[in-house]
């Protein structure tokens, strides 16, 4: 998996735990939860720039040092929360180098505007239809 031609399996750094929750015994004695981290700051595979759009783009998954988690704990195995844990990851960077298309204004056309005043037209015949004359 590459995001713009950039391999980060060689920097990610992965620690395990007991999950928390329901899961009788399997949750009481494997180390399932898998946390991933990766550190934005001291990466080498990224330019500054790169390292700036992440920074702020994904502020509230990244730590005063710059380490970016991601936790999965939904697997009952290892592998199982690893690989969400990574495929989540990547969609992270996917969504952080968008571009985002710029939104150029229009106006309504002329057939768009006739049609609404013809209708507020027909609403107020409508409505004074409704009135009794005194």
């Amino acid at each position: 998996m590459n995001i713009k031609g950039i391999q980060f399996d060689s920097e990610f750094t992965f620690k395990t735990s007991r999950s928390g929750g329901a899961g009788g015994q399997n949750v009481n004695k494997v180390s399932t939860k898998v946390e991933l981290d990766f550190d934005v700051i001291n990466s080498s595979l990224l330019t500054e720039e790169q390292k700036q759009i992440i920074l702020s783009k994904l502020q509230n998954k990244i730590s005063k040092e710059g380490v970016l988690q991601i936790i999965s704990q939904t697997e009952r195995n290892q592998l199982g929360n690893k690989e969400i844990v990574i495929k989540k990851f990547y969609e992270l960077m996917t969504k952080a180098f968008l571009v985002q298309k710029k939104r150029r204004a229009t106006k309504p056309s002329k057939g768009s505007k006739e049609r609404r005043l013809e209708s507020k037209k027909r609403d107020s015949g409508i409505k004074k239809l409704r009135k009794k004359d005194w």
